[in-house]
């Protein structure tokens, strides 16, 4: 062979040595291996590649099988690709082959991690006995790889290889479907030392934010050699944190489920106790301990609470009030002499327009006179109270210089999902159907199931209860209804997350016709918005009724197109009737964030409906709210909060709450010189 073969293949394996110094994952760019080799022998050019022999010079089985197995390898840098045919100054006409390789290698996406059995790749010389006795001795591509490049166990390359593709898949995801803002509120969480176990997960989560910062600003090209590149520096637990318990908390944060409800699930993985909401289990030593702590920090007085009214808020924490409430609240001529200034005839608009929560308060408030907000069905979970120390001069328990709270609502009115919820079922889930029977004449004894079929065509129903892969489930299955008593069956998906796209059909199958002749009604729940649907007609045996088919898009949500007659119903919220606009009576942050206080928790925007009542008893404050000193008697506290009677108030605030960490939305209406519609992004 050529004598200047040997320092190519010499500037090859010195090359390699040097870029993969400091390395610590080598990668496979997506070429056909014998085409590979094919365009290896295509590189040299004419006149220096010929037949010798039977075969081109340069084809000989040592060196096919360095390029098929090297040929491809390539280290990354800065979402750069270096070959290992990246070189400089070899002899005539190699150069011109190297350059023609490593332009071909660098052009091709990546495919993979590099890994090998042996260290030794190809042979440094070959020696060929000729018919006269004499030896020819052959240079051929050779290198000597470092062992951690080398599969040290009995594991096959392919297993090594095909761990790390799933590893930068599952990065990939993490790094596109976590929300940003999903690890910020966990940062925050963990940082307000709210969160079981969270300062184990903080160097993590601050890493992972800084390379979500990363990924979204490189341009789209970039972001695959990114993701090979980050594989080999960040770590399993990173590259899997999606599979990790910090993981469902970020996804279902992401999905935006409830923040209370996506840490609940969290801690029911990590913490059965439930670090900072514990269970209210306590003894007589821990009550006796708690009560000498409050008497010792002067809060026995701090533990009585009624709903707030109007008169008990400064004219300074307000950001809105209409003409009825400025008259009531001290101070409030300057409120008297804007209305004044302002047109009595506003001029209407028809255009809906969008507008943050923050511009709406600081560019639309200040010249608004009448506001009103559109209450959905959606909007029972943001319904809130604001709470109040019955002693105003008690000093405060809270984290914040007031001694006000707040209480979202927290339970369930509708008929249907009381006796789900009865019946050891879930409401609390992204989609809901269920059905109800026996219940008007109490005599139909019938057995009546509730099924859906999936888009991937898997049935939900009494024989097959759980989902394989979407997280549905029928969790309420009643096969002999009691007389009298009202029977009921649920079907609930807890998040998108699993859920395939397409359509879920729902329906009602008659298994069992016994007595009675009357119908079934049925909800389907989705959105915060509650379809119901009334079937009077008696079932006969195996009779199947369609009830509704939803749609479900990554993206846009769900919608419904029914198969029965539905109305997603107007239903009475604390006192007011949904799918219409309420007069807003004032308009305020949170106590957290009155005074110009700041970082203590999140922010609320609240908007206080005229003639809103809470009817029921909420908690006078949670755990959640209480300064650090306390925290050692948490169980008792809990109960207290629980425990202790909220005295009522005929002119309670009470309205819509929405958190600034949450993404949502608000429709309303809004009267000054103008009359707009508008709807508020949170």
């Amino acid at each position: 062979m050529n004598v200047n073969f040997q320092p190519f293949a010499r500037l090859i394996a010195e090359h390699f040595a040097r870029m993969t110094e400091g390395v610590e994952m080598l990668y496979t760019v997506d070429v056909d291996r014998d085409q590979l080799w094919n365009y290896y022998l295509d590189s040299y050019p004419a006149g220096t590649n010929e037949v010798y022999r039977i075969r081109r010079q340069y084809d000989c089985s040592c060196c096919r099988h360095f390029v098929r197995t090297m040929g491809n390898v390539v280290v990354l840098q800065n979402q750069e690709v270096h070959t290992i045919w990246e070189i400089s100054g070899a002899p005539a006409p190699y150069q011109e082959v190297a350059d023609a390789m490593d332009a071909y290698v660098r052009a091709a996406p990546i495919s993979g991690v590099f890994l090998a059995r042996q260290a030794s790749v190809g042979a440094e010389f070959s020696y060929e006995q000729l018919e006269d006795c004499s030896v020819d001795t052959w240079a051929h591509f050779h290198l000597t790889l470092p062992k951690r490049f080398v599969v040290q166990t009995d594991a096959t390359v392919e297993e090594f290889i095909g761990r790390q593709a799933a590893s930068k898949q599952v990065f990939q995801r993490a790094l596109e479907e976590i929300a940003p803002d999903a690890v910020d509120t966990v940062l925050e969480l963990i940082a307000q030392k709210s969160l079981y176990r969270g300062e184990e997960w903080q160097g993590l989560l601050t890493s992972f934010r800084a390379i979500q910062d990363e990924y979204a600003d490189l341009p789209a090209e970039k972001r695959e050699l990114y993701l090979w590149e980050k594989l080999a520096t960040v770590g399993g637990a990173m590259t899997r944190i999606r599979n990790h318990s910090i993981g469902t908390l970020l996804t279902d944060l992401s999905d935006d489920m409830d923040l209370e409800a996506a840490l609940r699930r969290y801690e029911t993985v990590v913490a059965p106790t439930n670090y900072k909401r514990p269970k209210a289990v306590y003894t007589k030593e821990t009550l006796e301990a708690a009560r000498k702590t409050l008497e010792q920090l002067g809060y026995l007085g701090s533990l009585g609470r009624r709903f707030a009214t109007l008169d008990d808020i400064r004219i300074s924490n307000i950001l809105f009030c209409n003409r009825d409430a400025a008259r009531r609240i001290s101070g409030s001529s300057v409120f008297d002499a804007m209305l004044e200034a302002l047109s009595l005839s506003p001029r209407a608009f028809a255009r809906v327009e969008e507008v943050s929560a923050e511009d709406f308060v600081s560019r639309v408030l200040p010249t608004a006179r009448e506001v009103e907000v559109m209450l959905e069905n959606r909007h029972a979970s943001h319904l809130v109270s604001l709470i109040a120390p019955k002693d105003p001069e008690s000093p405060s328990m809270f984290k914040w210089d007031n001694a006000f709270g707040w209480s979202y609502n927290g339970n369930i009115t509708d008929s249907i999902k009381e006796r789900v919820k009865a019946a050891g079922g879930s409401v609390d889930g992204v989609l809901r159907f269920s059905i109800q029977w026996n219940d008007e004449d109490g005599q139909n004894l019938s057995d009546l199931d509730a099924h859906c079929i999936q888009p991937n065509q898997e049935e939900i129903f009494f024989g097959h209860k759980n989902a394989r892969t979407s997280g549905g489930a029928l969790d309420v299955d009643i096969i002999h209804p009691e007389e009298g008593v009202a029977a009921v069956e649920n079907i609930t998906w807890p998040s998108t997350q699993f859920m395939p796209e397409g359509e879920y059909r729902f329906f009602v199958h008659c298994y069992t016709r016994r007595a009675g002749n009357t119908g079934f009604k049925a909800q389907i729940e989705f959105d915060g918005t509650v379809y119901n649907f009334d079937y009077p007609f008696s079932l006969r045996q195996e009779e199947c009724v369609e009830v509704a088919t939803v749609t479900y898009r990554k993206g846009q949500g769900f919608t419904i197109k029914p198969a029965l007659s539905a109305s997603a119903s107007a239903r009475e919220l604390w006192g007011l009737r949904t799918n219409r606009f309420v007069p807003v009576s004032v308009i305020l942050y949170s106590p957290n964030y009155w005074d110009s206080q700041h970082g203590i928790g999140h922010r609320h925007y609240f908007f206080m409906l005229k003639d809103c009542k809470n009817p029921d008893t909420p908690n006078g404050w949670y755990n959640e709210f209480l300064k650090e000193e306390l925290m050692p008697h948490k169980c008792v506290l809990e109960a207290l909060g629980s425990r202790m009677q909220v005295e009522p108030a005929d002119e309670q605030l009470s309205g819509l709450g929405f958190s600034a960490t949450k993404h949502d939305e608000l429709t309303v209406k809004v009267r000054g010189a103008s009359e707009r519609i508008l709807k508020i992004r949170f």
